[in-house]
């Protein structure tokens, strides 16, 4: 088999392998999470075997803990959360015509200084236009959550993801060094050190953002969640926790936040300026505090993610993939992100870039004699 068979054999394959991924779509939202689960428990059972524990027993600590401490978890927030997001959307046409009771004066008083002839003063036209614009927001954002509903979180994924995700979970952390021993053994041998020095680098990222952001998510939706309700901003717990969530998107998290914590304040606690400067306050100091001591600490600066390429990466997965594809997102872009390097770097060491001159000779030989 020719080089060019041997590409177009692997080409193929992996199409087919993403086409066969796309079809099944639909059930692999309990098996990405057992995979995710498992890798990320991984170190953990290690370490436990290293202080005696065999690996079965390892293995059935880490995930009865883990999944009572989840279920705790969802039995103290659910109720909370589920409560404050209805009376959320029970009152968002509330705080809508309140926003435009100060709101559209204000526009009102700009126009009115416009030419007579572009002046459109009529307050009855800004009430209009600005409820039909919030009713028209209402309807996206309700349609919205019923997309994600239906297409991610429909009954039938959420049972399975209960039922499914543990048994997923449980056996691949069971047999997760076997595993990798197995795929280990299949490396072509010649390839095999740069094949496991990429795998390296890719666990390395993957370990350094997947681990660490994810601890920054929960630290900052306690901060957020914890602060907000203690000012007494409405909603302000499913406001911060969702803003500490979405935080795994860089710049993301922050900026719903702000805006939808600092909006509801306007709108609760206005003209009093202290209440809302406060809680503008608690979203400097939520930023201070992950961009000058949770980041650096638990993320580090050389994960090799740019914030651009996952923000891109999380995007395309949505499209494609949906939820799952989120899901999946963030080990794709590091995989694709350590390939890219590891190609780059043996391209800059080729006889290609130098000319035809060997590697060590440096980038420009010089003029020949």
């Amino acid at each position: 088999m020719t080089s060019r068979q041997k590409a177009a054999f692997w080409i193929g394959l992996i199409i087919v392998g993403l086409l066969f991924l796309y079809a099944v779509r639909g059930i692999l939202l309990p098996f990405v999470v057992g995979m995710a689960i498992a890798y990320l428990a991984d170190p953990l059972a290690d370490k436990l075997e290293k202080w005696g524990l065999s690996r079965a027993v390892a293995t059935t600590l880490i995930t009865v803990i883990f999944f009572a401490v989840v279920a705790v978890a969802l039995i103290l927030i659910t109720p909370l959360i589920a409560g404050q997001l209805l009376g959320l959307v029970q009152r968002l046409p509330l705080y809508f015509e309140r926003a435009s009771s100060f709101v559209v004066p204000i526009v009102n008083e700009l126009l009115a200084k416009l030419p007579t002839e572009l002046n459109l003063t009529d307050i009855s036209i800004g009430r209009e236009a600005l409820g039909k614009y919030a009713q028209d927001g209402l309807k996206w954002l309700l349609r919205l959550l019923s997309e994600i509903w239906s297409g991610g979180l429909a009954m039938v994924n959420l049972v399975s993801l209960l039922v499914i995700t543990p048994v997923v979970a449980f056996y691949l952390l069971w047999e997760w060094d076997a595993i990798v021993a197995t795929i280990d053994s299949w490396l072509p041998r010649r390839q095999a050190d740069a094949v496991r020095r990429i795998v390296s680098d890719i666990d390395s990222v993957l370990s350094g953002f997947v681990r660490g952001q994810a601890m920054v998510c929960v630290i900052l939706a306690a901060f957020y969640g914890v602060s907000l309700s203690l000012v007494g901003l409405e909603f302000g717990f499913v406001i911060g926790v969702a803003s500490g969530a979405l935080s795994f998107i860089p710049f993301v998290g922050a900026i719903f936040g702000a805006v939808a914590s600092v909006g509801v304040a306007l709108v609760q606690f206005w003209p009093d300026y202290i209440w809302i400067g406060a809680v503008a306050a608690i979203y400097g100091v939520g930023q201070i505090l992950e961009g000058n001591v949770l980041t650096p600490k638990l993320v580090g600066g050389k994960v090799g993610l740019h914030p651009v390429w996952v923000i891109f990466g999380l995007l395309a997965g949505g499209v494609l993939f949906g939820f799952v594809g989120m899901l999946l997102a963030v080990p794709l872009t590091a995989v694709i992100g350590v390939v890219a390097r590891f190609a780059i770097t043996e391209y800059l060491d080729s006889r290609f870039y130098h000319h035809g001159a060997p590697a060590d000779e440096g980038e420009d030989p010089g003029p020949q004699s």
